[in-house]
């Protein structure tokens, strides 16, 4: 693999792991976004899908994001008769948003847009290396 290439495979999963990064904020943003109607529905968890993509010019396959989708899990209920969203028993549904699973999938996905980011880094370095040794 050349030089270009490693650069542009990196750079996509940089990308990929970058609208990653955004979706998991949008959640944790909107954890405590509860129902505002009885019966209505609450902010849903969203999360990112990834896909191969062929890019036929380079004849090289990338990562991208495929589609954002809603998390389909059921959403816990939280008494407080209080709330506007309360239904007739009280209970108001909350976002299925979970923060410790939220902080995770951040962590990982940091973890992968730094190493997407260090391998540009040694293809740039081998690089300049390369280019110094033919001066």
């Amino acid at each position: 693999m050349g030089f270009e290439k490693s650069l542009i495979l990196s750079a996509a999963g940089m990308k990929a792991q970058g609208e990653r990064l955004r979706v998991i904020a949008e959640n944790l943003a909107n954890g405590d976004s509860a129902a505002t109607t009885p019966g209505g529905e609450p902010y849903r968890r969203k999360v990112v899908t990834f896909q191969n993509v062929l890019d036929r010019e380079l004849d090289m396959k990338l990562v991208g994001v495929d589609r954002v989708r809603e998390d389909k899990s059921e959403l816990p209920l939280k008494y407080d008769p209080t709330h506007p969203g309360a239904n007739k028993d009280g209970y108001v549904k909350m976002p299925n948003v979970n923060t410790l699973i939220e902080m995770m999938d951040m962590r990982e996905a940091q973890r992968s847009y730094e190493a997407n980011l260090n391998m540009i880094e040694v293809s740039k370095s081998m690089l300049t290396r390369t280019l110094d040794l033919l001066r």
